[in-house]
């Protein structure tokens, strides 16, 4: 039975584009008498954060609106964004809508009752006994865990075919009256993305083929990545002890590749999500992985921030425009609440994308 194959994911980012120097700019005019203040001006330039995108014009994502609007903001984004990207998708895995038997939907700054998934099948040309997996409280870890998700419904049902998809509009989460440095610090991290994948059960195409995966929690910290829910909304917080914790989770990580045959520092790619520095640099200093083996998860770090589940495949998109070599083995790592890693181990296979099939004609003949 052939592996289930990742494919090339398609990525968008708004077009409202905040910088660091207007991030600090902002935070010493909003914030002149907080006590903390150089802490948090310092930790803001300590991210690597060169730009985001956000989905509103600054001036806009100031104002607090309410729940009730953003949520609403939340929905009317999602369905003009979300379309082009999974159009994109498909086309990377030579598919159309019909070809899909699952939606996994990962999300953690809006929230909808019926899914997103259900809008898709209803205005997106996906079959009506598609399964819909709407996941919404994984975070940050969220892009892996929905890779591994669909990795195991298509080893139960061979043949299959899932897309991923993934919509965080962390932007709609800023809170103007919270001055936890926790929430001041994400106010200058966290950006804006969309982005959709396909997982070919047959195993064809181009992209990573799925050997192995794992999740662990790290005892002790769940309550250290968190969402504080209140009236306006969600509010961000961290925990003092969430930069030690990637220190603790190296050696899982480690004894996960080393079960599989090999060595974390050995590995051709590394596809690990963008959580802040402190998990770039812990993965070098701790877990021996080369500098250059992290640049693409720099650059989505210095360009677009930490754009939540969202940020593993921005990562993978660069990574696949630089070609790897057939057979080429990495890893796909995402940290999030709990505190939470999900790993995928895979190899790069370049092979031709099938061809989309034209739609039968009338009378029932192709």
């Amino acid at each position: 039975m052939p592996l289930p194959l990742l494919c090339r994911p398609a990525v968008a980012v708004p077009e409202h584009v905040i910088t660091q120097a207007d991030t600090l700019a902002l935070a010493a005019r909003l914030h002149p008498d907080h006590p903390q203040l150089p802490l948090v001006l310092r930790l803001i330039k300590n991210t690597g954060v060169i730009k985001r995108h956000i989905v509103r014009p600054v001036d806009e994502t100031l104002q607090h609106t309410g729940f009730t609007h953003r949520n609403r903001v939340f929905e009317s984004e999602a369905k003009k964004r979300l379309p082009p990207v999974i159009s994109d998708a498909l086309a990377h895995a030579g598919l159309r809508a019909e070809d899909i038997d699952i939606i996994v939907l990962v999300s953690c700054t809006g929230f909808m009752m019926p899914s997103l998934t259900s809008w898709m099948i209803n205005e997106l040309g996906f079959r009506t006994d598609t399964v819909q997996l709407p996941v919404a409280q994984l975070g940050c870890a969220a892009g892996t865990a929905a890779i591994n998700r669909a990795s195991d419904y298509c080893v139960a049902h061979p043949g299959a075919n899932a897309l991923i998809v993934s919509c965080e509009f962390c932007s709609l989460c800023y809170q103007p009256d919270d001055h936890d440095v926790s929430s001041l610090l994400s106010n200058g991290l966290f950006g804006d993305a969309v982005a959709a994948a396909v997982v070919r059960g047959d195993g064809e195409g181009t992209g990573v083929r799925l050997h192995a995966q794992t999740s662990h929690v790290l005892p002790g910290t769940s309550a250290w990545i968190a969402y504080e829910v209140k009236d306006t909304g969600f509010h961000f917080r961290l925990d003092k002890g969430v930069p030690g914790t990637m220190q603790q989770m190296i050696p899982r990580l480690n004894a996960f590749i080393e079960k599989n045959g090999l060595r974390l520092p050995g590995l051709d790619f590394y596809v690990v999500h963008t959580g802040g520095p402190r998990v770039l640099d812990a993965m070098r200093t701790h877990g021996g992985v080369p500098d250059a083996g992290l640049a693409d998860s720099r650059h989505t770090l210095s360009h677009h921030g930490n754009v939540a589940s969202a940020a593993v495949f921005d990562v993978l998109r660069r990574t696949a425009e630089s070609r790897p070599r057939d057979g080429a083995g990495g890893v796909i790592a995402g940290f999030g609440p709990g505190v939470t890693m999900e790993l995928a181990l895979g190899t790069w296979q370049t092979g031709t994308v099938p061809q989309v099939p034209l739609p039968a004609a009338a009378g029932g003949e192709a």
